[in-house]
């Protein structure tokens, strides 16, 4: 196993970057955390939550909700971009954005939140084993996304719609909790450093991800365009880590992450130099969206040997350009077809949930594509065969091609065209490939 040159910086230095607002940022109170994780994240917990008012993580209370939806299959443009701690840093950017608050330090009584808790106690649900049809929990309801100045007339009109919206109240302890909570102004809680062995296991990895040579930097990126929706943990800390994030950042190992929010993965990070960090996940786990990965020491030392001690050479790292970077096929194809075919078998089962989990938790959608039951063969990678298969797939690399999307959703009846027929032509070529 090559040398992996490991940036050895002291772990007070590492305990004062992670402990930075912008990694480690503020929490709820243990008390109110177990309530709202509860009763308010299985709905407002995914990137799709109704008004986008996110509570799975305190910053997603505090950044308020929104009058625009997230998913509309009526758009024909792209959405504007509004992920919680991505797309903006601060409250005041998001206001801009055209969030509004739903806590009011100043007049809590009066915020949102408080009223909408409050409303559900005034009207508990009636009696009975169904729902009164005023309800509609259907995916593409109408949102009535209510600022504070609007609730007068929300509550007139929707009396039963006070929060859980279409479940019963809190009980009176946990109502007394949170509403004590908001009227003290919705404080957050410091979270807990991470550990020692923790900080040094990031370390280690972040020094694997960006490595120097061309080798590696090729292969670092196949990884994060793989693993960016994972969250990545720890099996070998005898304390139980936490969950990270790959992401891609301005700032070194030993620095503050300073993320390069893109659209999609392989889109251009920029004309600056950046780097592959892991970044503490900050909101709670939700089953819907959570994918972990476990990184540990054979896996290094797997991607070491597929990826790293390979006799083969990376001449230069692939552009960003959309026509390349949008085609795995084009973009790696330096990289050994039977390393990146090995790397796909040894975790497929996360691959095929990426098709169905993800941080707009719409898996109605995703399993409008999927047979829920299928069967899926796979060559023996170390068969003779699978060697001249990877010659094919080069060859056929541009019939491969898929809608790469750049600012809309329209795609004109001639790229369809053009895509129908390049699925033709490796149709035809597979069936030539598989009759030899």
């Amino acid at each position: 196993m090559p040398a992996i040159h490991v940036l050895l910086l002291p772990i007070t230095l590492l305990l004062a970057v992670l402990s930075t607002p912008a990694l480690a940022a503020e929490d709820y109170p243990p008390g109110v955390k177990e309530i709202v994780e509860r009763r308010c994240v299985v709905c407002h917990g995914c990137y799709d939550a109704p008004c986008q008012l996110k509570l799975d993580a305190w910053a997603g209370l505090r950044r308020g909700a929104s009058k625009e939806k997230v998913y509309d299959g009526t758009r024909l443009r792209t959405a504007s971009l509004t992920r919680l701690f991505e797309d903006a840093q601060s409250i005041e950017s998001w206001r801009e954005k055209g969030f509004y608050p739903v806590v009011d330090g100043a007049d809590s009584e009066q915020s949102v939140l408080y009223r909408m808790l409050e409303l559900k106690q005034q009207h508990p649900l009636p009696t009975g084993e169904r729902l009164p049809k005023s309800f509609d929990l259907s995916l593409d309801r109408d949102q009535q996304c209510v600022k504070q100045e609007e609730f007068g007339t929300y509550a007139d009109n929707y009396p039963l719609w006070g929060m859980p919206y279409a479940l019963p109240a809190l009980d009176t302890e946990k109502y007394r909790t949170l509403k004590d909570w908001l009227l003290d102004g919705a404080p957050g809680s410091e979270t807990a450093p991470a550990t020692a062995d923790e900080l040094a296991t990031v370390a280690r990895w972040e020094a694997f991800f960006n490595g120097s040579s061309l080798k590696a930097q090729l292969m670092s990126r196949y990884i994060y365009e793989h693993l960016f929706i994972g969250n990545l943990y720890f099996p070998e800390l005898h304390s139980n880590s936490g969950y990270y994030r790959m992401v891609r950042s301005h700032t070194p190992p030993g620095q503050a992450v300073e993320i390069i929010a893109t659209r999609r993965p392989y889109d251009s990070p920029g004309e600056k130099k950046f780097y592959y960090r892991l970044q503490p996940l900050q909101a709670a786990v939700v089953d819907k969206r959570h994918m972990p990965y476990a990184l540990d020491s054979k896996r290094m030392q797997r991607w070491t040997e597929l990826f790293l001690q390979p006799d083969y050479t990376v001449s230069e790292l692939p552009s960003y350009a959309t026509r390349v970077a949008s085609n795995p096929f084009v973009a790696f194809r330096a990289l050994p077809q039977i390393a990146r075919y090995k790397f796909m078998l040894d975790e497929a089962q996360f691959t095929i949930m990426g098709f169905i989990k993800g941080p707009v938790c719409r898996g109605q959608v995703a399993l409008n594509v999927i047979d829920d039951h299928f069967w899926v063969v796979f060559t023996d990678p170390d068969a003779e065969r699978a060697q001249h298969s990877a010659e094919f797939l080069a060859r056929e690399s541009s019939n491969l091609r898929l809608p790469s999307g750049k600012s809309s959703l329209i795609v004109s009846l001639v790229q369809w065209h053009s895509y129908a027929k390049g699925q033709l032509a490796f149709l035809k070529a597979k069936a030539d490939f598989l009759a030899e």
